[in-house]
C-alpha cells in the first residue's frame, strides 16, 4: 500500500483490487484537518477516527467489518465522511457509523448492515445528507433483530435530510434529543419509519413513509413541529397507523396526508396540539381519539374513511371547519359552513372494545341501524359545530376529480354489467321459447 501526500493536505491511498487494505493505519499517518481521499479497492475497518479529518471515496470504495464492533467510530469532533460504501456484517448492538463527537458530517454513502446503521451518542450538531441504509440481514429476522437505520440518544441540534432507509426496525430514531431536524427522508419496511421519544423543540417535515408499521411514532413530545409528511399503506398489523401521537403535548400536526391505513391518525392522551390542514384518505379508521383532550382540529380532509373518526374519554376537542365527505349538511347562508354539526358517534368504538368480534358486523344493516338509535350522552359527544360543506384547496380539488372520477368508473362498469345481464336474460328466454 502506497501513501502519497498531496496538496491542499490531501492523502491519497492507493491499493490493489484483491486484498483488504486495513483502513486504521491510513487514518493514524493523517494529521488533523486533511481529507483522505480513498481510492478504488476494499478496506477493513472497524477505525476509530480521533482526529478532526475528512474521509471521501466513491462508488468503488468499500469498507467491510464482520467484528462485533462498530466499523468505523468517530470520537472527535468536526469529521467528514462522504461518497462511499460501508459493509456491516457484524449481527450485534453496533453500528455502520458510530458518532461520538460533534459537529460531524455524513453524506452520500451506501451503508449495507445487518445491526445499525448509524448510532449518534452524547453528541450536537450531526449533519445526517443523502445517505442510503438497508438491511442485509436474514429476511425472516424479527424487528427485535435487527438496529435502527439513524439512533440519536441524547443528540441535540441534529440535521437528518434526504436518507432513505429500507428494511430495519425503525428508520429514523430519537431519544432525549431536543432542537432536531428531520426532512426529506424516505421510510420503506420497517416497524417504525420515524420514531420519536422525549424529544423537544424539533421538526419532522415532508418525510414519506410506506408499508412500515406505524408511520410516525411520536411519543413523550412537546414543542415540536409534524408538517408536510406523507404515509401510505401503513396496514398489514392490527396495529398499523399512518401517525401516532401518545403523550404529544403543545405540538403542531398539520398538512401531512395519510392514506390507506388502518387508522390514519391515531391520538392518544395527548393535549393542547394543533392539527390543521391534514388530508386522511382511504383509511379504515381515519382519527382516532382516546384519552386526548383539548386538541384543536380545524380544516382537516377526511375522505374515503370507512369510520371516519372515533373518539374514547376524550373531552373538551375543539373541531371546526373539517370536511366530512359522508356527512350531508345544510348550509342555508352558502358561506360553505353547515348549520348542522357533526357529531362522532361513539357507539360503534365501546361495542368493539367490550368485544372486538363485533368488527364482523361493521356496516351490516343491524349495526348501522343500532348506531343511528345510539344518543345515550349525545351533548358529551365529540362534535365539528362548523364542518364544512365542500373541500376548495388545490389539493382538495384534485381530490375531488380522482374521487368523481373513480365513482364514475364503479357506475359505468356497473351499467355494463346490467346491460350484459339483460342480454343474457332476454336472450335465454327467446331460446326457451
Amino acid at each position: 500500500m502506497l501513501l502519497l501526500s498531496l496538496p491542499h493536505g490531501a492523502i491519497m491511498a492507493s491499493s490493489g483490487h484483491r486484498d483488504l487494505i486495513p483502513l486504521q493505519p491510513i487514518i493514524d499517518r493523517a494529521d488533523t484537518g486533511d481529507i483522505i481521499q480513498l481510492e478504488a479497492g476494499r478496506y477493513s475497518g472497524p477505525a476509530i477516527i480521533d482526529k478532526s479529518i475528512t474521509i471521501q471515496g466513491d462508488s468503488t470504495v468499500i469498507v467491510m467489518n464482520t467484528e462485533a464492533t462498530s466499523t468505523i467510530t468517530i470520537r472527535s469532533d468536526g469529521v467528514k465522511l462522504s461518497g462511499f460504501t460501508i459493509e456491516h456484517d457484524a449481527n450485534e448492538a453496533t453500528a455502520a457509523i458510530q458518532v461520538e463527537g460533534k459537529n460531524s458530517k455524513i453524506t452520500d454513502l451506501l451503508i449495507q448492515t445487518q445491526g445499525f446503521g448509524m448510532m449518534i451518542r452524547n453528541s450536537s450538531q450531526a449533519t445526517i445528507q443523502r445517505n442510503n441504509i438497508t438491511w442485509i440481514g436474514a429476511d425472516a429476522a424479527s424487528s427485535s433483530q435487527k438496529g435502527n437505520g439513524i439512533d440519536l440518544y441524547n443528540s441535540h441540534d441534529s440535521y437528518i435530510e434526504a436518507n432513505e432507509i429500507t428494511g430495519m426496525r425503525d428508520g429514523i430514531y430519537l431519544e432525549n434529543s431536543r432542537k432536531s431536524t428531520v426532512q426529506n427522508n424516505r421510510l420503506l419496511h420497517t416497524r417504525y419509519g420515524i420514531h420519536c421519544m422525549y424529544i423537544d423543540g424539533s421538526s419532522v417535515m415532508d418525510n414519506t413513509g410506506e408499508e412500515n408499521m406505524t408511520g410516525a411514532m411520536i411519543m413523550g413530545v412537546k414543542n415540536t413541529v409534524i408538517s408536510g409528511n406523507s404515509f401510505r399503506k401503513q396496514s398489514t398489523n392490527v396495529h398499523s397507523q399512518g401517525i401516532l401521537l401518545y403523550d404529544v403535548h403543545q405540538s403542531s400536526v398539520h398538512n401531512n396526508v395519510v392514506e390507506g391505513n388502518r387508522v390514519g391518525m391515531n391520538i392518544a392522551e395527548s393535549s393542547g396540539n394543533e392539527i390543521r390542514g391534514n388530508a386522511v384518505l382511504r383509511n379504515f379508521v381515519g382519527i382516532q381519539l382516546v384519552l386526548a383532550e383539548a386538541n384543536e382540529f380545524t380544516r382537516n380532509r377526511l375522505v374515503s374513511n370507512v369510520i371516519e373518526a372515533s373518539a374514547l374519554d376524550s373531552p373538551n376537542n375543539v373541531m371546526m371547519e373539517n370536511y366530512w365527505d359522508s356527512f350531508q349538511g345544510l348550509d342555508l347562508n352558502q358561506d360553505g359552513i353547515s348549520e348542522i354539526s357533526y357529531a362522532i358517534n361513539p357507539f360503534y368504538e365501546q361495542l368493539v372494545s367490550r368485544n372486538s368480534a363485533y368488527q364482523l358486523f361493521f356496516q351490516s344493516p343491524g349495526m348501522i341501524f343500532l348506531s343511528d338509535l345510539f344518543t345515550e350522552g349525545r351533548d358529551q359527544w365529540t362534535t365539528d359545530k362548523s364542518p364544512r360543506m365542500s373541500m376548495d384547496t388545490e389539493s382538495d380539488l384534485h381530490m375531488s376529480v380522482e374521487r368523481a372520477t373513480g365513482s364514475n368508473m364503479v357506475w359505468v362498469f356497473g351499467l355494463v354489467l346490467l346491460g350484459l345481464a339483460t342480454f343474457i336474460i332476454i336472450y335465454m328466454g327467446v331460446l326457451r321459447k
